[in-house]
């Protein structure tokens, strides 16, 4: 792929409840404000810009009717940019840059993708689809919670309770951490009307947090698994039952936020006179196993990593959603890859999931890392519900010249 990333933005992630900073916006207007940002910084034309594509997961109510389309038009750029909203579940944002950067290369143009979701505003689920509300279509097609998935995960693995909780409270201190230094190059934040800030830094991460402490709390889904859910996965894969170790300590929190990267073929940066901070090497979309479904990072990341020319050795930095903590313990052994090169800076558990937003999130987080590290390659992965997953692999450029 010859796309280039100009810039990457993000809101900061609130709370998605009632208590959240954000919730009294609405999700037009943080989208907008993203947006908005992203203008300033890289003093684009916006009317040079062709399209604009965000991912939502939850398009109802405050997020229906072309949510990205209505951000752009919030946000008071050109009408010359069209808009669209994708859906891939949790992956849509990162889908989202990357059919934005298809399509600047084909078109010879720039484009702009991310996403947006509040879930304090328009809950999960609040659309009453057949993943969530259809019973019988998840039963003929052995669908189930996803939370449930990641405790088979879990079981198949071996990864005990103490293990998940120790790696969540390691998100958290990274995240606490990387926020207290200032790592997060790529926030911007975010205000009222009146200009009033009303969220600059991340609201989720939990100072002090550890493992003795999550060890109190309670699994979110062994209830749920016991109404006949763990029997029938148990014998499909051939478990003696299923360990329930995941809770809302080790999985990622809801969040409200917002995520916008500018992007564009090499031709169409030097007719706009912008200065590129990044090469998009490579992305890539993958489906697996639909009943175990969190396990796509793995494969997506694979499938992006080859079709950039490059070994898994290569990667300077990964950014992967932290969908639970099993799945992360996963993808560490299955990638065959160190601590030290995964979320240096926490991820979801600590830092939230604004599930729209977060694969566009997630390359602003990588881009702002490989930077401040002076390191060259990096990859993002996200995965989805149903066996979805997206990756992409960037190349951060010295002296930022495409």
């Amino acid at each position: 792929m010859n796309a280039y990333i100009i810039d990457a933005v993000r809101t900061p992630r609130g709370r998605g409840n009632d208590r959240g900073a954000l919730k009294g916006l609405a999700p037009a207007e943080l989208l907008a404000q993203s947006l908005r940002a992203l203008a300033r910084r890289t003093g684009v034309d916006t009317a040079m810009v062709e399209d604009g594509i965000f991912g939502c997961v939850t398009q109802t109510a405050g997020q229906g009717s072309n949510i990205g389309k209505l951000g752009l038009i919030a946000a008071g750029w050109s009408d010359a940019v069209s808009g669209l909203t994708i859906n891939r579940y949790c992956a849509s944002g990162l889908s989202a840059v990357s059919l934005a950067a298809l399509q600047a290369q084909a078109s010879d143009a720039l484009a702009v993708g991310g996403g947006v979701e509040m879930m304090s505003r328009v809950p999960m689920a609040s659309d009453l689809g057949p993943l969530t509300h259809d019973v019988a279509f998840q039963k003929e097609n052995r669908l189930v919670p996803i939370g449930i998935a990641a405790d088979v995960v879990a079981t198949q693995r071996g990864y005990s309770r103490l293990r998940c909780d120790e790696f969540a409270a390691q998100s958290q201190a990274r995240a606490v951490a990387a926020r207290a230094a200032g790592r997060f190059v790529s926030v911007v934040p975010v205000t009222d009307a009146a200009g009033t800030v009303l969220l600059a830094a991340d609201e989720t991460p939990r100072e002090g947090t550890t493992a003795e402490k999550l060890s109190a709390m309670a699994p979110a889904f062994a209830e749920w698994g016991a109404k006949g859910i763990d029997a029938m996965l148990a014998a499909q894969y051939g478990l003696a039952g299923v360990l329930h170790v995941h809770h809302a300590g080790n999985s990622p929190a809801m969040a409200d936020g917002a995520s916008a990267v500018l992007v564009g073929s090499e031709s169409a940066v030097r007719r706009a006179g912008l200065v590129p901070r990044a090469r998009i090497l490579a992305s890539a979309e993958a489906g697996v196993d639909r009943t175990l479904a969190l396990t796509g990072s793995v494969d997506a990341a694979r499938r992006a990593i080859a079709r950039a020319g490059l070994a898994v050795g290569d990667i300077d930095r990964f950014e992967v959603n932290e969908s639970f903590a099993a799945l992360m313990l996963h993808f560490r052994d299955e990638m065959g890859i160190g601590e030290d090169r995964l979320n240096v800076n926490g991820g979801a558990i600590a830092l939230g999931h604004a599930m729209g937003a977060t694969g566009a999130v997630l390359l602003g987080m990588l881009l702002d890392e490989l930077e401040l590290r002076d390191a060259r390659y990096g990859c993002v992965a996200i995965c989805g519900a149903a066996g979805v997953a997206s990756a992409m692999v960037i190349e951060r450029l010295v002296g930022r010249a495409p």
